[in-house]
């Protein structure tokens, strides 16, 4: 580069200045490059040296083993991410089953019944030309009555919501190990819980359709698992918290008398009325998965028969009420997502066990120091229950061992 100097020259025989210009560099610009040139060499040297010094740190033998759990969390985070991807579209993928499904179980019974309706029509001698609207009124029902059977089995509204779940978990999960690495340095047992995390998520929602599909009608309704068996352990960021409630790591006797109060009242009200409303769903699922089949059924013998004289006209009635009732049947059944609504409720349930077992962890814990810090731990049930840290008061008189689950009026859990 040059610097253009401009020198404005004003000749004695004329007023109008003249410019001359000249293309070689000036002094001060040579002063200036030479400056800019050795600073860029100075932060080239820094940075070098700051590159080997990091290098040297992270092959020191105290920080080897350290490295190794970074990237094993890492390589489970990542794995963790890729899982709620694919729950995330197995879920879209599964929803859209339910509303393909239905409307097309609706249509081809629908239809079959009006076919059914006007091959019973008296027509005096064109009976043989109704003949085939009797049988393609057979194939529409008996094709739905067969479909019923395969999606009330199923339930792909239930697998929408089982996968939606485990979409929610598996990211927060993910969010769990990020924050792990971000706030303190991890240990070996931070990858053992990750890995035990992961295996309680992927037994609790499973991804492959069969085998190893949940059992959509289970015998007894229990509320969902996803988390693995809490187990004690004193963290780096636990030891550090000794503050408040004179030094008991934020502990005192008040709030263990709120925990054991709400300990009482999530088990008693919060958990039994989403396991008692699951139960009611269950029931009423149940009873419409066998009450499409069976009018489907039914609607398709009486298209069969239509046309025997002994009978009369009792065919062709039970082929149009029959497939009519199938499709109310499948409607309120599917379009209604009662497994959806069962599976959301058994969900509910999970959640107030989580929390139960959580409190119960901790004040089974003797050493105060072993257990998460009081102050915070109540922070996060307060935020988990839609409540403020001052209703916690107001489960002390539950605590008592004298407390009936008669005397407790009001539920937990304000967020649903």
């Amino acid at each position: 580069m040059a610097a253009l100097g401009v020198q404005i020259l004003r000749s004695c025989s004329s007023s109008r200045p003249r410019f001359h210009a000249s293309l070689y560099p000036s002094a001060d610009f040579r002063t200036r490059s030479v400056y800019l040139q050795k600073l860029n060499n100075k932060i080239a040297t820094e940075d070098l040296k700051l590159k080997q010094e990091t290098a040297a740190t992270e092959e020191a033998p105290g920080n080897e083993g350290q490295g190794l759990v970074v990237a094993k969390l890492l390589a489970i985070a990542e794995a963790v991410a890729d899982r709620a991807n694919m729950h995330a579209i197995i879920g879209a993928q599964r929803n859209n089953w339910n509303h393909l499904l239905t409307n097309s179980i609706n249509s081809i019974a629908l239809v079959g019944s009006l076919m059914a309706g006007v091959s019973s029509m008296p027509v005096g001698g064109a009976t043989p030309q109704l003949l085939p609207l009797k049988i393609a009124s057979v194939l529409l029902l008996s094709t739905a009555t067969g479909l019923m059977l395969i999606v009330n089995k199923i339930q792909p509204s239930q697998l929408a919501e089982e996968q939606r779940k485990a979409t929610w978990m598996w990211k927060q999960l993910e969010r769990s190990i990020h924050d792990a690495l971000s706030l303190r340095a991890p240990a070996e047992s931070d990858v053992d819980d990750a890995m035990d995390k992961v295996l309680a998520l992927e037994k609790a929602y499973p991804l492959p359709l069969l085998p190893g599909m949940l059992d959509k009608f289970p015998e007894k309704v229990e509320p969902t698992r996803w988390w693995p068996k809490l187990r004690q352990r004193q963290t780096e960021t636990q030891r550090g918290r000794r503050n408040g409630a004179e030094g008991r790591n934020g502990w005192s006797e008040e709030l263990e008398e709120e925990m054991a109060g709400l300990l009482k009242v999530l088990k008693l009200k919060d958990e039994e009325q989403y396991v008692t409303l699951g139960k009611a769903a269950l029931n009423i699922n149940r009873a419409l998965a066998t009450a499409g089949p069976i009018f489907a059924g039914l609607a398709t013998i009486g298209s069969g028969s239509i046309g025997a004289s002994a009978l009369g006209p009792l065919p062709a009635l039970l082929a149009v009420a029959g497939g009519s009732l199938a499709a109310v049947a499948n409607t309120l059944e599917h379009a209604g997502q009662v497994g959806m609504v069962f599976e959301l409720f058994r969900n509910n349930a999970g959640f107030y066990r989580w929390l139960q077992e959580e409190i119960e962890a901790n004040l089974g814990e003797e050493d105060v120091e072993k257990r998460e810090n009081g102050e915070l731990f109540k922070l996060k049930l307060a935020l988990q229950l839609g409540r403020s840290l001052a209703e916690f008061g107001d489960f002390v008189p539950y605590a008592t061992a004298s407390c009936k689950e008669e005397d407790i009026k009001v539920c937990a859990g304000k967020l649903f």
